[in-house]
């Protein structure tokens, strides 16, 4: 009998050991979760774009066409994809969807923070290759002449047309 007693007795302590494991596990997977959520409500649009540096993206633009590439760089305001030996730079707002994402890339740093859309449009200016300006005015083949604060103007077969960047859906390299 006494043998019987200690089974018990390891019966109940090795009981009270799994379910204390078990209240452990469901913590860890619900801190994992609220984690993951947290991580997932602090991600930026910009952020994922860029964790996809290398790889081919498909974005669907708010005029429903799409550009598909590589991603050759990224920044808050901006990707550059490559299709081929083309390049389309895309302000991030003139997406509607985009498509593979998985996670994010770690913040931008500080210079990465600060090249913005005028910053890459100036340095395309001044290349003075002619380029496809899309808008949603309609497609302009031209030169970058100019870029202000909010706008880029394009030399292109009707005159000097001004884009708001709010209208940019896209430049092209032809």
């Amino acid at each position: 009998m006494p043998y019987r007693g200690r089974v018990r007795w390891d019966a109940l302590f090795a009981d009270l050991q799994a379910q204390w494991e078990a209240e452990r596990r469901a913590d860890d997977d619900a801190e994992i979760r609220e984690l993951a959520e947290a991580e997932a409500a602090g991600t930026r649009f910009g952020d994922r774009l860029r964790a996809r540096l290398g790889a081919p993206l498909t974005l669907r633009l708010v005029d429903s066409s799409d550009r598909v590439g590589v991603v050759k760089d990224a920044a808050p305001e901006w990707v550059l994809l490559a299709e081929g030996e083309r390049r389309h730079l895309v302000p991030v707002a003139a997406i509607a969807m985009a498509w593979p994402l998985a996670g994010a890339a770690p913040a931008p740093g500080a210079i990465e923070r600060g090249l913005g859309l005028g910053h890459v449009l100036r340095a395309l200016a001044g290349e003075g290759q002619a380029v496809v300006v899309r808008s949603r005015g309609g497609d302009q083949t031209g030169l970058l002449v100019r870029v202000g604060a909010d706008h880029v103007d394009v030399a292109a077969g009707l005159g000097i047309l001004s884009v708001p960047w709010s209208a940019l859906l896209s430049v092209s390299s032809t």
